[in-house]
């Protein structure tokens, strides 16, 4: 297989960057949602909350990576072709799932920006984006939070489209992106 993408299917650098970009959001995900689970201040919380601040960043840094080798190699053609009424709403859901994998991470960034903390990177300490601004912070957290449960629903339509697509109209459209298929 091609590192490349084709006419006829998506190519290993893509279809790498879609399904790592997938555990790195599941990894997000579990982080946020597991801290809740342990005390306020616990090393384990703290420890989930930097993880998650991590994975987040990873998701940022690695989307730009996407979209590069989206503007620069063909989109494989989708067989049969898509009816307008579907083709409208995907290419909507792929611009909302990328906003959420812009906008969800550089938010996180701007809120412990904004709240005077450090900013964790795989060892690195990032630069804030932002002065001190604890109101900015709240009000930041907030969209983010709503971001991130738009995130539930944007991820769940997504891979239902996909399903739908292979066992209802039978086209090639979640094969093209399945790895180790010719």
């Amino acid at each position: 297989m091609s590192w490349k993408n084709s006419e006829q299917r998506y190519g290993s650098l893509s279809i790498a960057l879609h399904w790592l970009m997938l555990i790195l959001i599941v990894g997000v995900y579990a982080c946020i949602e597991l801290k809740g689970n342990f005390p306020k201040g616990s090393d384990t919380r703290e420890l989930l909350k930097q993880w998650h601040f991590m994975l987040g960043l990873a998701v940022f840094a690695l989307v730009w990576l996407r979209l590069l080798a989206r503007l620069i190699a063909p989109t494989p053609k989708i067989i049969p072709a898509l009816p307008a009424w579907q083709a409208i709403p995907a290419k909507l859901m792929h611009l909302a799932l990328y906003l959420l994998m812009i906008g969800a991470p550089l938010a996180g960034w701007l809120i412990l920006s904004a709240a005077g903390k450090p900013i964790p990177f795989f060892g690195l300490e990032l630069p804030p984006l932002v002065g001190e601004d604890k109101q900015l912070a709240g009000q930041i957290k907030e969209l983010h939070e709503l971001a991130g449960t738009a995130g539930y629903w944007l991820i769940g339509l997504h891979a239902v489209a996909g399903l739908f697509h292979h066992f209802v109209s039978r086209d090639n459209t979640l094969t093209r992106m399945l790895p180790g298929r010719g």
